[in-house]
Order: C-alpha cells, then structure tokens, then sequence
C-alpha cells in the first residue's frame, strides 16, 4: 500500500503505512522508509522509534523451530542434500 499511496503523491499516508509494516516485522518497508528519510519525508524521531518496534519484531519471531526450518529451506533452494 505505502508505494501505491507514494507512486499517487499521497507521501504522508505512504510513510504510514511502511510505519505499520515496519513495527510489524517488513524490512522492505524499512528499506522504503529509510528512502523517505533521505528525501526528508520522515523525522529522525520516527525511524528510530520504528526502527525499535521493528527489531522487536523481528526477535519476538526468533525460535529455533523457525531458524531449522529457514535452513531446510535454504538447502532446498540451493538443491543441497540433506
């Protein structure tokens, strides 16, 4: 949504909605978001304070379950043996 509502002119409803995906774990949204702070469309404040939620985030979703099964995946893809 954030790039439809930055490719529209609707910067401030875009940065929003990367904020959103941010806090909830999207790193393209931080990615996007970090483009925005460049161009001078988002406070040093707000990432930061995004940049925080994202990291919580992204470690509430750590286990070793998921990190075995990233793995696996990643074995898969490259078409290693087991």
């Amino acid at each position: 949504l954030g790039r439809h509502e930055w490719k529209n002119g609707s910067i401030k409803r875009a940065v929003k909605h990367w904020i959103i995906a941010a806090t909830q774990g999207s790193d393209h949204s931080i990615k996007a978001l970090m483009d925005a702070y460049k161009g001078g469309f988002v406070s040093k404040e707000n990432l930061a304070t995004t940049l925080r939620a994202h990291q919580a985030a992204v470690d509430a979703t750590k286990s070793q379950q998921r990190e075995a099964a990233e793995e696996y995946r990643r074995k898969w893809l490259s078409g290693e043996p087991k």
